[in-house]
C-alpha cells in the first residue's frame, strides 16, 4: 500500500541526510588521510594511505552522487562536496580532527574503520537497491581498511615505550567522540528496519572488535565519560572549517570549470 504523500516526503528527505552522512564521513576522512602523502613514516605506508584515502573518497562520490538523485534539485556529488559550508556538512566530528602524529592517525582511523566495516556490511542488504550495491563495494574496501589499521594499532601499542605512550594518548583523545557513533535520531528511526540498521546496535560488536585489538596493543580502554556530539546536525569542530577551506578553495574560486 502506498504511503500517504508527507510520509513518503519525509522517508525521502531523510535518506538524503543519510545518504549525506555516508558520503561527508568518508570526504573528510579522506582529505585527511590525503594529508600524509609523501609525509608517511615509510614507503609502504605513505602509499598504503593514499590507496586507504582513495577507497574512502571514491566511496564518498557515489554515496554523495547518490544523494544528489535523491534531493533532485540538480546538484551532483560535486556540488555537494564543493558548494557546502560547515554548517550543512554531516560527518561525524571524529573524522574531521587533524592527524597529529602517525599514532593518532592510526587510533582514529581504527576507530572508524571497525565501525564503518559493520555499517556497511548492514547496509549492503538494504532494500534500496543502489544503496547496497554501493555498501558491497565499500564493505570490500573496509574490510582491508580495518586489517591495515588494527594491525598498526598492535604494533604501536606494543612497540617501543614511546609509541605505547603516543597511542594510549590518542586512544584517550579521540576516545570522548566516538559515542556520536551510535546515537540514533528521527533520520534513523524513519530508515530503520529497511534501509539502515539502528546505530546503538552495532556498538556491541564494535565494542568487542576494539576492546579485543586494544588489549592485544596493551594499551587501556578509557573511561566512559563525556562524549562530544553534534555532527549529524551541522555543529562541528573548528578544524572542519579550515579543512574544507583547503579542500574547496579550486572550485569556488573557478566554479564550472572542467578540466
Amino acid at each position: 500500500m502506498s504511503q500517504p504523500p508527507s510520509a513518503s516526503r519525509s522517508q525521502e528527505d531523510a535518506l538524503f541526510e543519510y545518504l549525506l552522512r555516508l558520503g561527508d564521513d568518508r570526504l573528510v576522512l579522506g582529505h585527511r588521510l590525503s594529508e600524509w602523502c609523501g609525509h608517511g613514516p615509510m614507503l609502504e605506508e605513505d602509499i598504503a594511505l593514499a590507496n586507504v584515502a582513495l577507497d574512502l573518497i571514491g566511496q564518498a562520490t557515489h554515496f554523495l552522487h547518490l544523494a544528489g538523485q535523491v534531493e533532485g534539485k540538480g546538484r551532483d556529488e560535486d556540488a555537494l562536496a564543493y558548494f557546502r559550508d560547515a554548517i550543512d556538512f554531516r560527518n561525524l566530528q571524529l573524522v574531521e580532527i587533524p592527524n597529529g602524529d602517525y599514532g593518532r592517525t592510526i587510533v582514529r582511523q581504527f576507530l572508524f574503520d571497525a565501525w564503518s566495516v559493520l555499517l556497511l556490511e548492514h547496509l549492503q542488504r538494504a532494500a534500496h537497491a543502489e544503496l547496497a550495491g554501493i555498501a558491497a563495494k565499500a564493505h570490500k574496501e573496509a574490510r582491508y581498511h580495518i586489517r591495515h589499521s588494527g594491525e598498526w594499532v598492535i604494533r604501536l601499542g606494543d612497540g617501543t615505550e614511546e609509541s605505547h605512550r603516543r597511542t594510549q594518548a590518542a586512544l584517550d583523545e579521540l576516545w570522548p567522540y566516538t559515542g556520536e557513533l551510535f546515537e540514533t535520531d528521527e533520520v534513523d528511526r524513519l530508515l530503520a528496519g529497511t534501509v539502515a540498521p539502528d546505530p546503538a546496535a552495532l556498538e556491541p560488536s564494535w565494542r568487542e572488535v576494539v576492546s579485543d585489538v586494544v588489549k592485544r596493543a596493551t594499551l587501556t580502554l578509557p573511561a566512559e565519560g563525556y562524549m562530544h556530539t553534534g555532527g549529524r546536525q551541522g555543529r562541528h569542530t573548528e578544524h572542519l572549517g579550515h579543512l574544507l577551506a583547503e579542500m574547496q578553495i579550486l572550485a569556488r574560486s573557478h566554479p564550472g570549470a572542467k578540466w
